[in-house]
Parts: C-alpha cells; sequence; structure tokens
C-alpha cells in the first residue's frame, strides 16, 4: 500500500486527504475539509447596493443632458426600489429549518439537508429541507418548503417512498 495522500468514496460521502486537497488545490467552498460555522449572507446587504444605484441615478440624471438622463435615472430608480424592497431578513437559519422540517413529516429523520432559495418577484428567502427516513436503507423522504423569514411551512410538505434501486 502507499503513502500517497488517497480519495475514497463509501456511504458518509466522498472523503480526500487533507495532503491531496492541498495537492491539487482544491477550492476553499469545495474542500470538506474545512470546519467552523457557516452563515448565509443575509440578503439584506441589497439595500447598500440600492443605495449606490440611488447615487448612479442622480449622476446620470445630472451627467447626461434632455431625456436620456431622465430615462437612465429612472430605469435605475426602479431597479433600486425594487433591490430595497427584496432586501429580507434571514431570521430562520438552516439548522431551525431542519427542527421545523423535521416536526413537520410523519417520518423518524435521519439524513436531511436544506437549501436556501428565493421565491417570488421580491425574492423571499425559503428554506427548501430534503429529508430521509432513519431507516437502512431510507424507505421514505419528503421535501419541506420553510419561509426563511417568519419560520412557518409556506406548503403542506410533500412526502414520498422511496424504492429501492
Amino acid at each position: 500500500m502507499s503513502d500517497e495522500p488517497q480519495m475514497r468514496v463509501d456511504r458518509e460521502g466522498i472523503h480526500i486527504d487533507r495532503a491531496l486537497a492541498e495537492a491539487v488545490a482544491i477550492e476553499e467552498e469545495l474542500d470538506a475539509n474545512l470546519e467552523g460555522e457557516y452563515t448565509f449572507p443575509s440578503p439584506r446587504r441589497r439595500r447598500t447596493a440600492a443605495w449606490v444605484l440611488d447615487v448612479a441615478a442622480l449622476a446620470a440624471v445630472g451627467a447626461i443632458e434632455g431625456a436620456g438622463g431622465w430615462i437612465v435615472g429612472a430605469t435605475l430608480t426602479l431597479l433600486s426600489l425594487w433591490l430595497f424592497l427584496s432586501a429580507w431578513p434571514v431570521r430562520f437559519n438552516e439548522h431551525d429549518a431542519l427542527s421545523k422540517a423535521a416536526s413537520a413529516v410523519p417520518f423518524t429523520v435521519g439524513h436531511a439537508a436544506a437549501s436556501l432559495r428565493f421565491r417570488g418577484w421580491r425574492s423571499r428567502p425559503v428554506w427548501s429541507v430534503v429529508l430521509y427516513s432513519a431507516a437502512e436503507p431510507p424507505d421514505e423522504r419528503a421535501l419541506v418548503v420553510i419561509d426563511a423569514v417568519e419560520g412557518e411551512l409556506v406548503e403542506a410538505p410533500y412526502v414520498e417512498a422511496v424504492t429501492e434501486v
């Protein structure tokens, strides 16, 4: 057996030795060897972009002569308004979403994963949580959608049986 860094694949996932990850320069966001808390950046930072667009709109009105300046300024102002209105705070994190989703399904949860996505023209953040039953192999799975602002279920959980492959 060689002493070279190895990669192995098993039921827990893909495991790459730290030395191999460093040797092939795996990007930081793909490196599973990193440890620590991760917080999804809040969409509230869109408000900063809205203020920048407001300043750009004023500059466009002053810099471009005639109706063109007003058209560019109005367009930037509308975009700024949309950014401001879509700057929802994410008050319900992925750990809260996983707990809420687990209590919403009729089976004992084994594996689960949460993903933040956005709904509607104002981009309201929601957690999409996929849950698998604790049986080995899992015999049920569910998709639960939870509002990331209020922490409420957006729709009834979708539960289905998992067939063996």
